[in-house]
């Protein structure tokens, strides 16, 4: 089914249809809300539906608990219940009419009666738009419709109002510019400016999972822009806005904060297996070490050393902050710490060992490595930017060569810890543990070594030790 409302379609799913009927069958009201209406009407899909109902949390419940096949009640407190429902995900909330304290991003929950006013307490006013089931009266008490056709965020009550209550719905803000493409109101966007530092209020964990959804949205570039822009970023991550360094006419360099924006647009482009929110992090910090380490020599050029090193530690600093897990911080941080290091493949010419160790020292990120080279490549000299690309592409096929050869995922000693303890005779401790590395470094360097070699090699290392080993017939 569907309303046609001002030119623009909403189509109904006719699951919500049949869930409006058990509320109306019951007395009460029913209405599809916020983005499950804004997508219909923009003919996104969607496969959760919310809705409000003037049905209080134990009345819903008992709704649901009729006509679903499962219910959760985690949100009862804040008067949503969830169930499934006909095969599709559903939320329904009671009407709200909440205050906030503005101390913290807690509100104190309390339950309206009327459908505007639980618009009115909406983030944005296309999202604050309502169809009812199964009826189909089109609600719209603050113009959502017509920002959709405008394509502008902007809020239902005023935006210091609306940002004092929750100021996660600044980063929010940003975040449809990057997923739907929408502008920013310009009021909406001067009190965002304004009232950056009330971000202070919200949890590193819920900054953390805005960012990570803007990250991984379609045109991620322009959200964060707006971030910068706004001061949002300096909040939560300074090193972002740091990379717009002073270019002066003596010491000249790439704009740094530009050309880590065009390495995230290069990464979005080769993210075709969908958006990897680890790559396109790395891209957008993988020179994030630059400012700290900028230098300028005596003939006047500009140098950044070691800033992979130093740009490894500030991201995971900065993570560690946002509460990222462990497994995230580990990736990003090791492909900020090898992105350079191809670097000298073109120019030095590399060992069979020396890719080996590439491999191994990147692991599982190996992939994203490769991304995160080739997305790096933002020269404008289409000789060199050609060269840089032949170069990677003969790198690759050397990895898949020697590969095919051995197992170059998990490089690991031609004698396990068993095999060395009985050929030296010791028992588990540190020394067995210096033998295995010793065996490992030998396999990066020579590739795999035959039983006989490896114990010989074993044994040459145990006598250079003072280790020895155990003799026949001991």
């Amino acid at each position: 089914m569907s309303d046609n409302t001002n030119g623009k379609e909403i189509t109904v799913p006719p699951v919500a249809d049949d869930l409006g009927r058990v509320f109306a069958d019951a007395g009460f009201e029913l209405h599809l809300v916020g983005g499950s209406v804004r997508d219909a009407i923009l003919r996104r899909p969607t496969s959760d539906l919310d809705f409000t109902t003037d049905a209080r949390p134990e009345d819903t419940e008992r709704l649901l608990r009729e006509a679903c096949s499962a219910v959760w009640t985690a949100g009862a407190d804040f008067g949503t219940i969830g169930g499934r429902f006909r095969g599709h995900q559903v939320e329904v909330t009671t009407f709200r009419a909440d205050a906030y304290d503005r101390v913290s991003r807690n509100p104190i929950v309390r339950y309206g009666d009327s459908l505007v006013d639980d618009l009115e307490r909406r983030d944005f006013t296309v999202n604050a738009m309502a169809v009812s089931v199964p009826g189909h009266v089109f609600c719209d008490p603050f113009g959502g419709i017509g920002d959709l056709a405008r394509r502008t965020i902007r809020t239902p009550a005023s935006p210091e109002s609306s940002f004092a209550d929750d100021p996660l719905r600044m980063l929010r803000a940003a975040r449809f510019t990057a997923q739907l493409g929408f502008a920013i109101d310009p009021d909406v966007r001067a009190a965002m400016t304004a009232m950056a530092a009330e971000l202070g209020r919200i949890t590193a964990e819920r900054i953390r999972e805005e960012f990570v959804k803007l990250l991984v949205s379609p045109d991620p570039v322009a959200g964060l822009r707006v971030l910068v822009e706004t001061g949002l970023a300096d909040q939560f991550l300074p090193e972002l806005g740091a990379l717009r360094m002073e270019i002066d006419e003596h010491a000249q360099h790439k704009d740094v904060y530009e050309h880590s924006l065009q390495v995230l647009r290069n990464a979005v482009e080769l993210d075709t297996d969908g958006p990897d929110a680890i790559l396109r992090l790395a891209a957008l910090l993988h020179d994030i070490g630059k400012p700290e380490t900028k230098g300028v020599t005596e003939d006047g050029n500009v140098t950044f050393h070691h800033h992979d090193v130093v740009g490894a530690r500030m991201a995971r600093k900065r993570m560690r902050a946002l509460k990222f897990p462990k497994a995230d911080v580990q990736a990003v941080s090791s492909l900020i710490a090898l992105h350079l290091r191809f670097y000298g493949y073109g120019r030095d010419g590399w060992t069979d060992s020396a890719v080996r160790r590439y491999v191994t020292d990147a692991g599982s990120e190996l992939e994203r490595l490769h991304k995160l080279v080739r997305s790096d490549c933002t020269t404008r000299n289409r000789r060199k930017a050609e060269r840089l690309r032949r170069d990677y592409d003969a790198f690759e096929e050397r990895i898949a060569r020697i590969r095919a050869e051995e197992d170059l995922r998990a490089v690991r000693p031609d004698l396990d810890g068993n095999a060395i303890m009985e050929l030296l005779g010791l028992a588990p401790g540190p020394a067995i543990g210096r033998a295995w590395k010793h065996l490992k470094e030998l396999r990066l360097e020579r590739g795999p070594l035959s039983r006989e070699e490896a114990e010989s090699e074993l044994l040459d290392w145990a006598e250079r030790e003072g280790l020895a080993p155990r003799r026949d017939g001991d």
